[in-house]
């Protein structure tokens, strides 16, 4: 059951994904969307919890660290996405499960047996294909630090995520600290940014373009906070299937299934955008799919 709760997560994800990269085009406060993300999932998961009565044990405070290391997980990829190659900080978003799988042997003693290593190898290798790029070279570096903080924060969310499922916390109320956390964090830097903001926009000398004004103003704080919290419900809905699937299954397999999201992504760009796939990510969607295959024949 395990198998069918992280293809569940993938799938949640992958529109998270979709909707995020939709946002990407928008004039949007990106520290301002993610803080309706998480307020989004707050309200969802303590809204929820009312009705189902999950018990508050000590194990929810492993929810403060989740929600701890997504934010500087997601503010260290947005952060390399700035000041680097976007194909750079791309790349290690796909290797997380690689530190969580080898963190998970060393912590837990989870070991993969043969078939199940090939198979994890065949999806990570999927996945560096599909995110790999041409412009990824030893002398353009730009931001690598920054993809480095990525990828081992997003592994240390995985990895708190088993740790909390080992010792019986309940997923709602873990949920509800994690959202809170990261509402907190993501709400004083949009108020850093917006005093930032309000500074440069008296020293600048240049004024906007119309079409940029109009874009600003229909995209305002009210309207963006209302989309977060759209964009939201895809966020906690993952992470309400991939606690499960970490409780049952291989902590590494499952982080490796979760990241297959990038499909989703590239499906859509490939399908709706009408962007051309290259024959690297098509042969890496193909090995993508092929690992994930053999890991449900070997779970």
């Amino acid at each position: 059951m395990w198998f069918v709760f992280a293809a569940a997560a993938a799938a949640c994800f992958g529109l998270r994904g979709i909707l995020y990269h939709w946002t990407a085009q928008r004039p949007i406060d990106r520290n301002l969307l993610l803080l309706a993300v998480y307020f989004s999932g707050t309200v969802i998961a303590f809204g929820i919890n009312m009705f189902v009565g999950q018990q508050w044990t000590s194990g929810v405070m492993l929810g403060l660290m989740m929600g701890l290391f997504s934010y500087i997980a997601n503010a260290s990829m947005y952060r390399g996405y700035a000041v680097g190659k976007a194909s750079l900080v791309a790349l290690f978003t796909a290797l997380p499960p690689i530190v969580v799988a080898g963190v998970a042997s060393l912590l837990w003693g989870e070991r993969l047996n043969a078939w199940q290593l090939l198979a994890f190898a065949v999806v990570i290798s999927g996945l560096l294909m599909i995110k790999y790029s041409r412009d990824v070279k030893l002398d353009k570096l730009a931001g690598v630090q920054w993809g480095i903080l990525t990828m081992l924060f997003f592994a240390f969310t995985d990895l708190t995520s088993k740790q909390a499922t080992i010792v019986n916390t309940e997923t709602l109320p873990l949920l509800a600290v994690m959202y809170g956390t990261g509402t907190l964090l993501f709400g004083v830097s949009w108020a850093i940014g917006k005093a930032r903001s309000r500074g440069k926009s008296v020293a600048a000398d240049t004024e906007p373009r119309p079409a940029e004004v109009a874009a600003k103003r229909y995209w305002n704080a009210r309207r963006t906070f209302a989309w977060g919290m759209i964009v939201g419900i895809t966020n906690i809905a993952g992470m309400l299937f991939v606690i499960p699937a970490f409780r049952g299954g291989v902590t590494g397999i499952v982080s490796a299934i979760s990241a297959m999201n990038v499909i989703f992504v590239l499906l859509y760009a490939w399908l709706y955008l009408k962007e051309r796939m290259s024959r690297r990510e098509a042969v890496g969607l193909l090995l993508a799919i092929v690992g994930v295959l053999a890991l449900r024949l070997a779970a």
